[in-house]
C-alpha cells in the first residue's frame, strides 16, 4: 500500500499501531496452550494426577480467556482503524474533486470516481485490516509454532521446514495468476456503473423510445463480462483450499508415522505428538492465511493505483498566496483569448476573442451549435483557464482572483440545470444558506416561479426528488435562475436557460432584472432572438470567434448571421399568424 494513501490514517495511528500489538500477545499465550495440553497428558492423565490436571485446566482456561481479551481487543482496534481509514481517505478523494477544475474532471468519468469512492476504498480498506491483524498475526505464529516443535521433534521440525516454502510458493503462484483477471474487473465495474448510472438518469428517454430490451441487453452484457472475470479470479483461487487441505493431511500422516515411532522408542510422548500436531495446523493455516492476504492486498493494489490516480492529479486552477478576495464590478474583459480544450497546441475552440462589457449591462450571446457560445462565458468565473490572453473581472485578471471570491460574484445558470433532492426553500439557498424565507421568496418572484410554487400543496416545502425530475424543464430552469439571483452578483450568466419556458415568461424575467438588478451585469445566451433583441449588446459568435457586436438594430443592418436568424425568427412567426 502505498505511502500517500497511508497518509490518510492520521488520528487513527494509535489503533493501527495497537492492533498488531495486541495480535502479537495472542499469539504468544496460543502459543503456549498446546505446551499446557501436553504436560495434562503426559503428566496429569499418564499418572492418575487429578489436583495437577485442575490446576493445568484452570491454567489453561485462564490463557484461553487471556487470548480471546487479546484477540477481541485487536478486532476492535483494527476495526476502528481500518473504518477510520477508509473515511478519511473517502474524505481527501472527495474534497480532491472539489478543488478540481471542469479540466481536471473531464480526465476522469463519473462512474469513474464513484467507483473509486466506493468499491476501491472498501477493498483498500479491508486490505489495510488484514494487513494490520492477519499479516501481523501470521509470520509470528509461524516463527513461534516452528521455534515449540523444534524443542519437541527436530525431525517433524525439519519436515515442516521444507513443506512451508513448497507450498507457499505454490499459494503465492496461484495468488499471482489471479491477479491480472482482478485488475480486469475494477476497469469493468467503471462501465457497468456508469451503464446504470445513464439507464436511471434517462429512464424517462428509455421509456419513450422502447429501448427497455436495448438497455437490458447492454447491462447483460457487461454484467456478463464482469461475471466471467470474477469466475475466472475464482477459480483460480478456488484451488487453494484443496491444496491446503490435501497438504495438511499429508503433514498430519508423516507426523503421525514419525511420532508414532518415537512414541515406541519412547523419545517422544502422546500429549507431545499431540501439540506438536496442533503446531503444525497452526503453521499451516498461518501460512493459508497469508495468501489470503497476498490476494486480497493484491486486489487492493489496483484500487489502490485508481485512488492514486485521483489523489495525484493536480489541480489545474489553485488561489495564488495574495489572491484577490474582492470584485469591484461588473466589468468584463476579453483580452486576445484563445481556447483550446486540450491545451497548448490543441484545435482552438475561441480565437482571439477581444470584447468589453460594462457593468450593468445586458449582453445577449446568438451563434449556431458549436459556435463556442457556453465556452466564452464559462471563462468568466474561471470555469476552464484561458490557453492564451486574458479574461478580466472588474478590471482585474480572473486568475488573480481567490475562486471562492470569484464565483461567489459570478452567478452561472449552466445549460444543464441541477436541483438536489430537498425542499425548494433548501434548493433555492444553494445560492445563499443563510437567507431568511422572504429573501427567497423574493428571488422566486424575479425569477417567475413563485407562481408555480404556489400552485404546490406546501408551497415552499414541496420535496424536490433526485434531479429534480418531479418538476418540468421550465420550472426547474426558473428555479435554478432563483437560486442564482439569491447570490446578489455581480455579474449573472444564463447558459440558454431559459428555453424551456414561454416568451411570455422569459420577457417578464428579463424585465425583473433590469427593474430589481439594474446593476448586475447579465449575460444572456439564447437561441430565440426575442430573448436578447432589447439587450444592451448582442455578441454574435461564429465558429468560436467574435462574427458582430452591436443592438439589434445595428446587427440588422450589417451582419449577415444575426439578419438571418432575426428574419427566420420573427418575420417566419409573423408569416405562420
Amino acid at each position: 500500500m502505498s505511502k500517500k494513501l497511508l497518509r490518510s490514517v492520521r488520528e487513527y495511528k494509535r489503533q493501527a499501531i495497537l492492533t498488531p500489538v495486541f495480535v502479537a500477545l495472542e499469539v504468544l499465550v496460543e502459543v503456549l496452550i498446546p505446551l499446557l495440553m501436553a504436560n495434562i497428558i503426559d503428566v496429569g492423565i499418564a499418572q492418575g494426577d487429578m489436583p495437577y490436571i485442575i490446576k493445568l485446566g484452570l491454567l489453561l482456561i485462564l490463557m484461553a480467556v487471556v487470548a480471546l481479551f487479546f484477540g477481541a481487543k485487536s478486532g476492535q482496534l483494527g476495526a476502528v482503524a481500518s473504518a477510520g481509514f477508509a473515511k478519511n481517505l473517502r474524505h481527501d478523494i472527495f474534497y480532491k474533486v472539489q478543488d478540481f477544475s471542469f479540466g481536471n474532471i473531464d480526465h476522469f468519468s463519473t462512474s469513474g470516481l464513484v467507483t473509486r469512492l466506493t468499491t476501491d476504498i472498501t477493498n483498500v480498506q479491508m486490505a489495510f485490516m488484514f494487513t494490520i491483524r492477519l499479516l501481523a498475526r501470521a509470520p509470528i505464529m509461524i516463527v513461534l509454532s516452528l521455534v515449540m516443535t523444534m524443542t519437541i521433534s527436530m525431525p517433524i521440525a525439519l519436515m515442516l521446514l521444507i513443506t512451508i516454502p513448497i507450498l507457499g510458493g505454490v499459494l503465492l503462484y496461484i495468488a499471482k495468476k489471479a491477479h491480472p483477471h482482478f485488475i480486469q474487473v475494477f476497469d469493468e465495474y467503471d462501465v457497468l456503473n456508469n451503464t446504470v448510472q445513464e439507464n436511471v438518469n434517462a429512464a424517462r428517454v428509455v421509456k419513450a423510445y422502447v429501448r427497455a430490451d436495448h438497455e437490458n441487453e447492454k447491462f447483460g452484457k457487461i454484467s456478463s463480462i464482469v461475471f466471467k472475470l470474477f469466475t475466472k479470479a475464482e477459480r483460480i483461487v478456488a484451488w487453494n483450499s484443496p491444496i491446503m487441505q490435501f497438504t495438511l493431511y499429508v503433514v498430519i500422516l508423516v507426523m503421525v508415522l514419525i511420532g508414532g515411532e518415537s512414541i515406541i522408542n519412547e523419545t517422544m510422548q502422546t500429549g507431545e505428538l499431540t501439540s506438536v500436531i496442533v503446531y503444525a495446523i497452526q503453521i499451516l493455516s498461518s501460512l493459508m492465511m497469508v495468501t489470503f492476504v497476498f490476494v486480497q492486498i493484491m486486489i487492493a493494489e489496483a484500487s489502490t493505483d485508481r485512488i492514486t490516480e485521483v489523489l495525484d492529479e493536480v489541480p489545474e486552477m489553485a488561489d495564488a498566496s495574495n489572491a484577490r478576495t474582492e470584485v469591484a464590478n461588473g466589468d468584463i474583459d476579453f483580452e486576445h483569448v484563445d481556447f483550446s480544450y486540450s491545451g497548448e497546441g490543441g484545435n482552438l475552440s475561441l480565437k482571439d476573442v477581444n470584447l468589453h462589457i460594462k457593468s450593468g449591462q445586458i449582453v445577449g450571446v446568438i451563434g449556431g451549435t458549436g459556435s463556442a457560445k457556453s465556452t466564452l462565458v464559462q471563462l468568466i468565473p474561471r470555469l476552464y483557464d484561458v490557453t492564451k490572453g486574458s479574461v478580466k473581472v472588474g478590471g482585474v485578471d480572473v486568475r488573480d482572483y481567490s475562486l471562492k471570491a470569484l464565483r461567489d460574484q459570478v452567478s452561472v445558470v449552466l445549460q444543464k440545470n441541477v436541483l438536489f433532492t430537498g425542499s425548494i426553500y433548501e434548493n433555492v439557498r444553494w445560492g445563499d444558506e443563510n437567507a431568511s424565507d422572504a429573501e427567497v421568496q423574493r428571488v422566486c418572484k424575479l425569477a417567475q416561479a413563485d407562481s408555480f410554487i404556489q400552485d404546490f400543496p406546501a408551497k415552499y416545502e414541496t420535496m424536490i426528488v433526485e434531479g429534480g425530475n418531479n418538476v418540468s424543464g421550465g420550472q426547474k430552469q426558473r428555479l435554478c435562475i432563483a437560486r442564482a439571483l439569491l447570490k446578489k452578483p455581480k455579474i449573472l450568466i444564463l447558459d440558454d436557460s431559459t428555453s424551456a419556458v414561454d416568451t411570455k415568461t422569459d420577457a417578464l424575467i428579463r424585465q425583473a432584472f433590469r427593474e430589481e438588478i439594474p446593476d448586475t451585469t447579465k449575460i444572456i445566451i439564447a437561441q430565440r432572438i426575442s430573448s436578447v433583441e432589447d439587450a444592451d449588446m448582442i455578441i454574435v459568435m461564429e465558429n468560436g470567434e467574435i462574427n458582430g457586436i452591436g443592438t439589434s438594430e445595428e446587427l440588422l443592418k450589417t451582419n449577415a448571421i444575426y439578419r438571418e436568424v432575426y428574419e427566420s425568427q420573427v418575420k417566419g412567426g409573423a408569416d405562420n399568424e
